[in-house]
Protein backbone atom coordinates (compact mmCIF):
# COMPACT_ATOMS: atom_id res chain seq x y z
CA UNK A 1 0.00 0.00 0.00
CA UNK A 2 1.49 3.29 -1.05
CA UNK A 3 1.45 6.16 1.43
CA UNK A 4 -1.01 8.04 -0.76
CA UNK A 5 -3.47 5.16 -0.31
CA UNK A 6 -4.11 6.52 3.19
CA UNK A 7 -5.61 9.70 1.75
CA UNK A 8 -9.38 9.18 1.52
CA UNK A 9 -9.88 11.24 -1.65
CA UNK A 10 -8.76 9.15 -4.61
CA UNK A 11 -7.99 10.75 -7.98
CA UNK A 12 -9.41 7.73 -9.82
CA UNK A 13 -12.86 8.12 -8.22
CA UNK A 14 -15.60 9.67 -10.33
CA UNK A 15 -16.33 13.27 -9.37
CA UNK A 16 -19.35 12.39 -7.14
CA UNK A 17 -17.14 9.87 -5.30
CA UNK A 18 -14.42 12.45 -4.81
CA UNK A 19 -16.93 15.00 -3.54
CA UNK A 20 -18.44 12.41 -1.19
CA UNK A 21 -14.98 11.53 0.18
CA UNK A 22 -14.20 15.23 0.65
CA UNK A 23 -17.48 15.83 2.51
CA UNK A 24 -16.91 12.79 4.74
CA UNK A 25 -13.36 14.00 5.46
CA UNK A 26 -14.68 17.44 6.41
CA UNK A 27 -17.33 15.87 8.66
CA UNK A 28 -14.67 13.69 10.34
CA UNK A 29 -12.45 16.71 10.99
CA UNK A 30 -15.26 19.16 11.88
CA UNK A 31 -15.00 19.09 15.71
CA UNK A 32 -11.27 19.68 15.98
CA UNK A 33 -11.12 23.37 14.98
CA UNK A 34 -13.96 23.97 17.45
CA UNK A 35 -12.12 22.18 20.28
CA UNK A 36 -8.89 23.99 19.42
CA UNK A 37 -10.66 27.36 19.50
CA UNK A 38 -12.25 26.71 22.89
CA UNK A 39 -9.02 25.38 24.38
CA UNK A 40 -7.04 28.34 23.03
CA UNK A 41 -9.60 31.12 23.60
CA UNK A 42 -11.80 30.08 26.54
CA UNK A 43 -12.59 33.69 27.53
CA UNK A 44 -14.07 34.39 24.10
CA UNK A 45 -16.30 31.33 24.46
CA UNK A 46 -17.37 32.50 27.93
CA UNK A 47 -18.37 35.84 26.45
CA UNK A 48 -20.34 34.15 23.65
CA UNK A 49 -22.08 31.93 26.22
CA UNK A 50 -23.03 34.75 28.58
CA UNK A 51 -25.99 33.56 30.65
CA UNK A 52 -25.52 29.92 29.57
CA UNK A 53 -23.28 27.28 31.12
CA UNK A 54 -20.24 27.20 28.77
CA UNK A 55 -19.52 23.50 29.33
CA UNK A 56 -23.12 22.57 28.60
CA UNK A 57 -23.18 24.71 25.45
CA UNK A 58 -19.89 23.15 24.36
CA UNK A 59 -21.41 19.69 24.92
CA UNK A 60 -24.40 20.61 22.75
CA UNK A 61 -22.21 21.79 19.88
CA UNK A 62 -19.87 18.81 20.32
CA UNK A 63 -22.81 16.40 20.10
CA UNK A 64 -23.93 18.02 16.87
CA UNK A 65 -20.42 17.76 15.42
CA UNK A 66 -20.13 14.15 16.64
CA UNK A 67 -23.37 13.40 14.78
CA UNK A 68 -21.80 14.75 11.58
CA UNK A 69 -18.76 12.53 12.14
CA UNK A 70 -20.90 9.45 12.67
CA UNK A 71 -23.15 10.23 9.68
CA UNK A 72 -20.05 10.64 7.54
CA UNK A 73 -18.65 7.27 8.59
CA UNK A 74 -22.01 5.55 8.16
CA UNK A 75 -22.15 6.84 4.58
CA UNK A 76 -18.94 4.96 3.68
CA UNK A 77 -19.36 1.90 5.92
CA UNK A 78 -20.02 -1.62 4.73
CA UNK A 79 -21.32 -3.86 7.48
CA UNK A 80 -20.55 -7.50 8.15
CA UNK A 81 -19.93 -9.66 11.19
CA UNK A 82 -16.94 -8.04 12.89
CA UNK A 83 -13.84 -9.96 13.96
CA UNK A 84 -13.57 -10.51 17.72
CA UNK A 85 -10.63 -8.09 17.97
CA UNK A 86 -12.82 -5.30 16.59
CA UNK A 87 -15.55 -6.09 19.13
CA UNK A 88 -12.96 -6.08 21.94
CA UNK A 89 -11.37 -2.80 20.82
CA UNK A 90 -14.74 -1.08 20.44
CA UNK A 91 -16.06 -2.45 23.74
CA UNK A 92 -13.02 -1.49 25.82
CA UNK A 93 -12.82 1.89 24.10
CA UNK A 94 -16.43 2.63 24.96
CA UNK A 95 -15.85 1.44 28.52
CA UNK A 96 -12.97 3.94 28.87
CA UNK A 97 -15.14 6.73 27.45
CA UNK A 98 -18.00 5.88 29.79
CA UNK A 99 -15.66 5.76 32.77
CA UNK A 100 -14.15 9.16 31.94
CA UNK A 101 -17.58 10.76 31.54
CA UNK A 102 -18.78 9.09 34.74
CA UNK A 103 -15.82 10.37 36.75
CA UNK A 104 -15.47 13.86 35.26
CA UNK A 105 -19.05 14.73 34.39
CA UNK A 106 -20.00 17.26 31.78
CA UNK A 107 -17.90 20.04 33.32
CA UNK A 108 -14.77 17.89 33.37
CA UNK A 109 -15.14 16.50 29.87
CA UNK A 110 -16.19 19.79 28.29
CA UNK A 111 -13.39 22.10 29.46
CA UNK A 112 -14.98 23.31 32.69
CA UNK A 113 -11.55 24.06 34.18
CA UNK A 114 -10.70 26.15 31.11
CA UNK A 115 -13.89 28.11 31.74
CA UNK A 116 -12.91 28.88 35.34
CA UNK A 117 -14.79 26.12 37.14
CA UNK A 118 -13.09 24.55 40.14
CA UNK A 119 -12.95 20.83 39.46
CA UNK A 120 -11.32 18.02 41.42
CA UNK A 121 -8.30 16.23 39.98
CA UNK A 122 -9.28 12.57 39.50
CA UNK A 123 -6.83 9.67 39.81
CA UNK A 124 -9.23 6.72 39.78
CA UNK A 125 -9.09 4.23 36.91
CA UNK A 126 -8.54 4.91 34.02
CA UNK A 127 -6.71 8.06 35.11
CA UNK A 128 -3.21 7.22 36.26
CA UNK A 129 -3.22 4.15 33.99
CA UNK A 130 -3.57 5.95 30.65
CA UNK A 131 -2.55 9.42 29.59
CA UNK A 132 -5.65 10.96 27.98
CA UNK A 133 -7.94 7.98 28.65
CA UNK A 134 -10.89 9.47 26.79
CA UNK A 135 -8.82 9.91 23.64
CA UNK A 136 -7.33 6.42 24.09
CA UNK A 137 -10.85 5.02 24.39
CA UNK A 138 -12.03 6.94 21.35
CA UNK A 139 -9.07 5.75 19.28
CA UNK A 140 -9.69 2.15 20.39
CA UNK A 141 -13.35 2.51 19.42
CA UNK A 142 -12.39 3.85 16.00
CA UNK A 143 -9.99 0.98 15.44
CA UNK A 144 -12.85 -1.31 16.45
CA UNK A 145 -15.01 -0.04 13.59
CA UNK A 146 -12.16 -0.18 11.07
CA UNK A 147 -13.55 -3.52 9.90
CA UNK A 148 -16.50 -1.57 8.44
CA UNK A 149 -15.12 1.87 7.56
CA UNK A 150 -12.31 2.53 5.06
CA UNK A 151 -9.15 3.05 7.09
CA UNK A 152 -8.23 6.46 5.62
CA UNK A 153 -11.29 7.99 7.33
CA UNK A 154 -10.40 6.28 10.62
CA UNK A 155 -6.81 7.53 10.30
CA UNK A 156 -8.00 11.07 9.63
CA UNK A 157 -10.17 11.03 12.77
CA UNK A 158 -7.29 9.60 14.84
CA UNK A 159 -5.00 12.38 13.57
CA UNK A 160 -7.58 14.83 14.96
CA UNK A 161 -7.36 13.16 18.36
CA UNK A 162 -3.56 13.28 18.34
CA UNK A 163 -3.77 16.97 17.42
CA UNK A 164 -5.99 17.62 20.45
CA UNK A 165 -3.78 15.55 22.76
CA UNK A 166 -0.87 17.73 21.64
CA UNK A 167 -2.86 20.95 22.19
CA UNK A 168 -4.14 19.84 25.62
CA UNK A 169 -0.83 18.47 26.92
CA UNK A 170 -0.18 21.50 29.14
CA UNK A 171 -2.96 20.83 31.65
CA UNK A 172 -1.79 19.66 35.08
CA UNK A 173 -3.22 18.96 38.51
CA UNK A 174 -2.10 22.34 39.87
CA UNK A 175 -4.86 23.94 37.81
CA UNK A 176 -7.48 22.30 40.06
CA UNK A 177 -8.77 23.38 43.43
CA UNK A 178 -9.10 19.98 45.13
CA UNK A 179 -6.92 16.89 44.80
CA UNK A 180 -8.79 13.63 45.33
CA UNK A 181 -7.83 9.96 44.88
Amino acid sequence: MAMLDLWPIKADLPLPGMIHSLVVSLFVLSPFPFYWYLWTYPKKWLKMCEGVDPSHRMAQVAHLLKSLQILGLLSVATFSVPPLICVALFGFGQFLNYRVIDLLGEDGVYYGARFGKKLPWVEKFPFGYFRDPQYVGSIMSLLGVSCWVPFPFIALWIVGYFFMMFIEREEDSNSREVHIS
